[in-house]
């Protein structure tokens, strides 16, 4: 009996240590590879909420990030070099890298975010599913409420200017949105296009001296190259609206109304997480920031001041954000 005690006792220590050496081996390694269209503050916060997202959830994961700097073929080429090293799952950040990974991977499942409008960038059918191995988060971005807010703060604007790249669909469709806008509240549309970051103070000089405002949407090559569209909007003394928070806090934009970017690469880190444990990309809809909690409002009340304008009271008070005295303070 003894015996038979013995190795009973001697099994389930045995069966113990084997379970306690599988909880503690650590879960396979994944690679992920992400491709940003370009570096700036609003892209780079995304890149950034991804990485914590997954380091918090304890996913063993390592990252290839790649920066496309503006280039298309760059981009394909990214999107080839991750299909060779056969990642684990790759990311898109922005409409131009997110399209290069689907129109060049195979068999590998892809998670685009900072997308405007996924579904006439061709990357899924429709908004309330993914395509074939392809979901991600989407920055359509509140036009309308943003121009409204200029509005606010200059009544007598009659012409907007507004600078996009003729080659990211979701500045195209963007521009479409902010002309539709313009034309609902009965303003002058002056519109100007660029094809890489380096032409945008050239078509900031070709409009700013024929509109009362500039509107800045989230289109990427152009936000790279705010620091130039402030700089000759404050030599023609007009204001700047900007879609992009995270790239106007240093520049003299006078307001800017837009997302969170880290948050939405925190999003986008969740949905990673749940297609690396399982879920099918085909299954997951494009998913949109909506909590009040993911937008930034920030003000910059020296421009404000500098160009004869008052903000109103309650869009200070809305601000998480203000500029004031050379000092940015957070709310």
């Amino acid at each position: 009996m003894r015996k038979k005690i013995g190795i009973l006792l001697a099994l389930a220590l045995s069966l113990l240590s084997a379970a306690t050496a599988f909880a503690a081996a650590p879960a396979k390694p994944v690679t992920i590879g992400i491709s940003k269209i370009v570096s700036h503050p609003a892209l780079d916060a995304v890149v950034k909420g991804i990485q914590d997202e997954l380091k918090d959830s304890k996913m063993n994961a390592t990252f290839d990030v790649q920066n496309a700097n503006g280039d298309i073929n760059t981009a394909a080429s990214i999107a080839t070099k991750f299909q060779s090293q056969k990642v684990d799952l790759a990311v898109g950040v922005a409409t131009p890298t997110a399209q290069a990974l689907v129109n060049t991977l195979k068999g590998i499942p892809i998670v685009f975010s900072a997308v405007t409008d996924p579904v006439k960038a061709g990357l899924v059918p429709s908004l309330a599913k993914g395509g074939k191995n392809v979901t991600g988060v989407s920055d359509m971005t509140p036009v309308k409420q943003q121009i409204e807010m200029l509005l606010k703060i200059k009544p007598k604007t009659k012409r907007i200017g507004h600078i996009y790249t003729s080659s990211e669909e979701n500045a195209v469709v963007l521009a479409g949105m902010v002309k539709q806008v313009c034309k609902e509240k009965h303003l002058e549309f002056v519109e100007t296009t660029v094809t890489k970051s380096a032409e945008v103070k050239q078509a900031a000089q070709t409009i700013a001296n024929r509109v009362d405002a500039i509107y800045i949407s989230t289109d990427n090559t152009v936000v790279s190259a705010m620091s130039a569209v402030a700089e000759v909007a404050a030599k023609a003394k007009i204001p700047v609206m900007s879609a992009d928070p995270s790239s106007s806090e240093t520049y003299d934009v006078l307001a800017a109304w837009g997302f969170d970017y880290y948050k939405m690469g925190r999003a986008t880190g969740k949905m990673i997480i749940e297609i690396l444990k399982g879920k099918k990309p085909e299954q997951i809809p494009t998913r949109f920031m909506t909590k009040a909690s993911d937008v930034d409002l920030l003000i910059n009340l020296d421009v404000a001041k500098k160009l004869g304008l008052t903000v109103p009271a309650d869009i200070v008070k809305a601000a998480k954000t203000v500029r004031q005295n050379g000092k940015i303070t957070k709310k």
